[in-house]
């Protein structure tokens, strides 16, 4: 494989995060409450009832996080903005406070030489809209457009590149269908409807934003699925597991269809929620960028009893992250090429919008968390050889954060946070970075 540094000259080096997990400051400066706030209070659903209700406390201490970024040496920071700090209820007046912590977050990263890359949906909906049914009513699509139009008027002259959505596969499954994640329905395959609204959002959204003459990019979390064996039946399995997770929120915006989920037993219409046109509005306003999430392969089996028709099968004889995942790096070379075959000329040019492990504490001196980026970048850097357009790596994450159903419990970051003095301290993969960007760019400006 090429080696690391191998990537071409104005690629983009970038860490990403996401607003309920570093911003804290969840009751103050108007800010309503969100699905994540509501359902982290509830008893058992987090572990150790963890909240995010200081989390990194980034609300307060941006500055000295972006300085952090800074010295890194960042192109980019991706951060997600929060819906209900800036439309405490998801729709109707407009926060004054809200938006302006957000413009004073851009314009310190334009002081510090880093351009910001804003989400404007990472899974932090605000309460008043599940309680008129989230995801799973149409309106919230539209709230959606008027939202990214609200933040876009006050944020566009400064950032000319926008993510709309964040995994909404992982936001369907956990949020709306398992219910391990807020806003915590358990609806199983009828969860699917969540899916279609989010992708309706995007389209009217990515529509509001190239009238405004920004870039539009949407990140999926897609995985490369393989069958455990060769066999007719784990291959079916495979398949059907692969429409779910990957082509369910890919086909609509690149090919303007959806995948075929007969065999997941799926109605085509998606129990009533496609309507005449909606696939259009879905595709029409096209993607400037794909941004692509990936920590690891998915291996599955034929089901052993009634239900869906996959099961998970872990993939033996490889490392396995602190959280349980397999690290299997030639699967992001893998997965890249087999979306270029998938899409062909469809397919824009991609980002890695997260990549990254989590590695427990004890671990020293951060040596996993090291191999497990320079084994995706020598990964990137084979897909790039192969012809794939890739225009740049933003690792997940900065900061330990607060890791959704886990609490405080899975650290991703490059900067080890004190959650109870808030003092960062960076870690060796900080220096591994900052030293790998450094050479980078100093090999691509000679």
């Amino acid at each position: 494989m090429p080696d690391r540094y191998d990537l071409p000259t104005g690629f983009r080096w970038g860490a990403a995060t996401a607003a309920y997990q570093i911003e804290g400051a969840v009751t103050e400066d108007g800010r309503g409450p969100s699905v994540w706030d509501v359902f982290a209070a509830r008893p058992g659903t987090v572990r150790d009832g963890h909240t995010g209700a200081v989390a990194c406390d980034h609300y307060h201490r941006y500055p000295e996080d972006i300085a952090l970024m800074k010295n890194l040496g960042l192109d980019g920071y991706r951060f997600s903005i929060a819906w209900p700090r800036v439309l405490p209820t998801g729709s109707g007046p407009v926060n004054p406070a809200g938006l302006a912590f957000y413009d004073r977050l851009v314009d310190a990263l334009l002081d510090a030489g880093i351009t910001p890359l804003p989400t404007l949906f990472h899974w932090d909906l605000p309460q008043a809209l599940e309680d008129g049914g989230g995801w799973l009513n149409r309106d919230t699509a539209h709230h959606f457009a008027d939202y990214a139009a609200i933040v876009t008027d006050r944020l566009g002259d400064r950032v000319p590149a926008w993510i709309t959505l964040n995994e909404p596969f992982v936001h369907t499954v956990f949020g709306y269908a398992l219910g391990t994640h807020a806003p915590g329905r358990t609806l199983m395959l009828e969860a699917l409807p969540a899916a279609h609204h989010q992708l309706l959002a995007h389209g009217l959204a990515a529509s509001v934003l190239h009238d405004r003459g920004l870039e539009v990019m949407l990140s999926n979390n897609l995985t490369p699925v393989e069958p455990a064996t060769s066999s007719d039946a784990d291959l079916a399995a495979a398949q059907a597991y692969d429409a779910l997770h990957n082509r369910l929120f890919t086909d609509p915006v690149l090919l303007g269809r959806y995948p075929d989920l007969s065999a997941l037993g799926v109605p085509d219409d998606l129990y009533g929620a496609i309507h005449p046109g909606d696939t259009d509005l879905i595709a029409a306003p096209g993607l400037d960028g794909l941004g692509l999430n990936f920590y690891n392969p998915t291996r599955i089996a034929a089901p052993t009893e009634p239900g869906l028709p996959f099961d998970f099968v872990d993939i033996p004889d490889v490392p396995h992250t602190a959280f349980g995942w397999p690290v299997v790096p030639d699967a992001l070379r893998q997965l890249l090429l087999s979306l270029r075959d998938t899409y062909g000329k469809t397919l824009p040019p991609i980002t890695i919008t997260e990549n990254g492990c989590s590695v427990t504490e004890s671990t020293t001196p951060d040596q996993p968390r090291i191999d497990f980026m320079s084994a995706h970048l020598d990964a990137l850097a084979a897909a790039t050889a192969e012809g794939i357009d890739i225009r740049g790596y933003y690792t997940w994450s900065l900061l330990d954060n607060y890791e959704w159903a886990e609490g405080y419990h899975q650290r991703f970051g490059l900067i080890h946070v004190d959650f109870a003095t808030q003092q960062r301290t960076p870690k060796a993969s900080y220096t591994w970075y900052r030293d790998l960007i450094a050479a980078h760019k100093a090999r691509h400006s000679k």
